[in-house]
């Protein structure tokens, strides 16, 4: 992973106007994507890790505003592009794949079709063969056998894995350096969903491409990432390396997330689960979001939100219990068996 920074979002607060009130759904986030890396953003539904995905290219619900902060793309803020200079970078500097590959297809234009609009946009008018070569080189490369005999094929005669394959080689037709990946694998079954997680690490091998990878599923980002961070309540509560989240996690959010892994509970003993919900984003909670349903919460956290604290020079969590003054707590049996 090279230093640079392609994506950084900057201090960046999302809201969405409703009829019943104002959701925070991303409250202030710094968050940065290297090149040639994938950073999973992980986290429940409803963390906000979608809408800081979608604000990227500003594909998000017209209730939707950016309330501050900016989003830098090799240190041009995309917050002050016109609609028509955002066009001309979505699909072909950042790509993007949704979690229904349906989003992107279009059901009644056969894949070579779109395939050949995409090539278009990146290189030009080309001769029909030449785009179909390229077209069926590109649906080899997402595992598609026999591509150029498939470009007559219309979406629906193609399997949920293979349609997921066809939109990621729609993204990859226009060469983006940066794919953004929104639940990608969540509607697939196990088999397919790490068929489509090896896929992007090979792509990301081969063309350098920086991802960033969005998931529910931290047994996902095991498989894929090279960094993690972690959402709850429109904020970043941890980030660090795989190893550092997966391996010496911080934050008790974290060590709920990892609790509920499946495999993490002995034989004959009850799932575990983050109790309680997330909070209502309506009316953000005083002091740190997560303390009501956090078993560790200290009389701070009721009071006061926690800042980020620097566990190593790649490893941040925001929890008062990292607080020199704040007692020791004993990692869960679950989480320190990960370690073992």
């Amino acid at each position: 992973m090279e230093d640079a920074k392609v994506l950084v979002w900057q201090d960046l607060s999302v809201q969405f106007v409703k009829p019943y009130g104002i959701i925070e759904a991303v409250r202030h986030v710094s968050l940065s994507l290297h090149k040639g890396e994938i950073l999973v953003l992980a986290g429940e539904s409803g963390s906000g890790k979608t809408v800081l995905c979608r604000s990227v290219l500003q594909l998000m619900h017209p209730s939707a505003r950016i309330t501050s902060g900016c989003i830098r793309y090799h240190d041009k803020n995309i917050l002050d592009y016109t609609e028509k200079k955002l066009r001309s970078l979505r699909g072909v500097s950042i790509g993007m794949v949704f979690q229904n590959p349906m989003t992107t297809l279009n059901p009644s234009m056969s894949m070579g079709m779109q395939l050949r609009e995409a090539i278009s946009r990146r290189k030009g008018k080309l001769g029909r063969q030449e785009m179909d070569e390229e077209a069926g080189r590109l649906l080899e490369m997402v595992g598609i056998s026999d591509g150029r005999q498939r470009l007559s094929l219309l979406p629906g005669a193609f399997s949920g894995g293979q349609r997921q394959r066809c939109a990621i080689a729609i993204a990859l037709a226009m060469e983006p350096d940066v794919l953004l990946a929104d639940e990608p694998t969540t509607a697939l079954d196990v088999t397919v969903q790490m068929d489509i997680l090896d896929l992007l690490m090979d792509i990301r091998h081969k063309t350098g491409m920086s991802i960033l990878f969005v998931t529910h599923d931290l047994g996902v980002a095991a498989h894929i990432a090279d960094r993690v961070a972690i959402m709850y309540a429109g904020k970043i509560v941890e980030i660090g390396t795989a190893d550092e989240v997966f391996y010496h996690p911080c934050h008790p959010y974290t060590w709920g997330l990892l609790q509920a892994l499946p495999g993490q509970t002995a034989k004959g003993e009850p799932l575990l689960a983050i109790p309680g919900m997330p909070p209502d984003m309506t009316n953000v909670p005083h002091g740190d979001a997560f303390a009501e349903r956090n078993r560790y919460a200290l009389a701070i956290d009721y009071e006061q939100e926690p800042p980020l604290f620097t566990v190593s020079p790649t490893h941040q969590a925001a929890t008062w219990l990292l607080d020199k003054r704040a007692p020791q707590i004993e990692v869960p049996y679950a989480v320190k068996r990960r370690k073992t």
